[in-house]
């Protein structure tokens, strides 16, 4: 048995021990492991007829080289965000040009019949997908062309269908609370309003359960669209109350604003790329006539070793995605449901989105999480 194994879209913490705990059993199983390097793009960048090519973009695991990995964080087989399914004309490898001289500059085409190629030459048995949402959907159009997949959900976001758990938001979520808590030093010694910006532009769940567990004056996420005027009034009286005199909002990075929108305002965002945080921290010290302090946690709730929850489920969805291998029962994403470990069809994943219970876990008229029964609520409210 010939076992393929990479990882797609954004680092997180646990994919390391995922890879290690997958290589070490499969390995005393007797399986073969070969990694490939840099995700879908590694496949697509393969010259099946250049052994060279298929060096440089795969590695084959064993416990030598696995041994000490599950102690960092990221992912020893690196990343990418390419789709296969649709390459722009500039990330076409030279190798394949000329076949596509005909494609217009932003045309995008699809280059699965070359993928399945390079698994057919690679002679893997199945081939194992680590990644969120965008991902594993490609997996599953794998699957579709009859690739033996197994999936396991990895991103911070915990957005992917089919779960109720994916590895690494555990750790984004602990690592978002220490530094917010560190962060009060600086807001409260300047008596400052303090707007903090997360990664998460559809989804506000790492936004919220943050807010909840740092206990945040206020949070603002991508669902529910939010008026600066209001948000500033609140912040205010925040601060007024706090002995300390500090306040302290979590922002999405995909949070938007009621119209009309500051961001239209003359002298707001003249620069068109900045940051919702920034706009908004930029607001309050204008309208509010208050310090203020931006920080956006951006890369730093990713980064670094896994918590002991994203540990615990990255050894145990890659020991599961091992027994599925053994039984043959392929075309499976591994999962958590109802706190129980099982594994649900690949096809699962383009069916639909997970999207947060604003109606029970958000005030959207106060700008805060809403946490008033849990009875009989998955572990992380989602």
């Amino acid at each position: 048995m010939r076992i393929g194994v990479l990882t797609g879209g954004g680092d997180v913490p646990g994919v390391n021990p995922c890879i290690r705990t997958l290589a070490y059993r499969a390995i005393d199983e007797g399986f073969e492991v070969l990694g490939i390097r840099r995700g879908w793009e590694g496949l697509l960048f393969t010259n099946p007829d250049d052994p060279i090519s298929i060096k440089e973009n795969s590695l084959v695991l064993d416990k030598i080289n696995t041994r000490a990995i599950d102690r960092t964080g990221g992912t020893i087989l690196h990343t990418s965000r390419i789709n296969p399914e649709n390459v722009s004309v500039e990330n076409i490898p030279e190798f394949l040009i000329s076949n596509f001289s005909n494609v217009i500059q932003n045309e995008s085409t699809d280059l699965t019949q070359h993928i399945l190629k390079v698994l057919e030459r690679l002679r893997l048995d199945v081939l194992v997908v680590i990644g969120g949402d965008d991902t594993l959907v490609y997996a599953d159009r794998l699957h579709n062309e009859n690739i033996p997949i197994i999936a396991i959900p990895k991103t911070m976001d915990n957005d992917v269908y089919g779960t109720d758990y994916t590895i690494g938001f555990s750790t984004a979520i602990t690592r978002s609370v220490e530094l917010i808590h560190q962060l009060r030093t600086s807001s409260g010694s300047h008596e400052r309003i303090s707007v903090i910006e997360q990664f998460g532009r559809k989804i506000g769940e790492v936004c919220l359960v943050t807010a909840y567990l740092a206990s945040a004056d206020r949070c603002i996420i991508p669902e529910i669209p939010f008026e600066p005027g209001r948000l500033l009034s609140l912040l205010l009286d925040d601060r007024r109350k706090n002995p300390s005199k500090y306040a302290m909002v979590l922002m999405s990075e995909g949070a938007q604003y009621f119209e009309p929108s500051i961001s239209e305002t003359p002298g707001f965002n003249e620069d068109q790329g900045l940051p919702v945080g920034r706009l908004t921290a930029e607001f309050i010290k204008t309208e509010g006539k208050v310090s203020t302090l931006y920080q956006h946690l951006a890369y730093l709730m990713r980064s670094g070793v896994s918590d002991s929850l994203d540990l615990m489920v990255a050894s145990n969805f890659a020991n599961l995605a091992v027994e599925l291998i053994q039984s043959k029962n392929l075309g499976r994403m591994v999962s958590l449901k109802d706190g129980h470990y099982t594994h649900v069809p690949v096809t699962i994943i383009a069916e639909n989105r997970k999207k947060l219970d604003v109606a029970n876990f958000y005030n959207p008229e106060e700008y805060c999480p809403n946490i008033k029964s849990i009875m009989d609520m998955p572990l992380f409210l989602y």
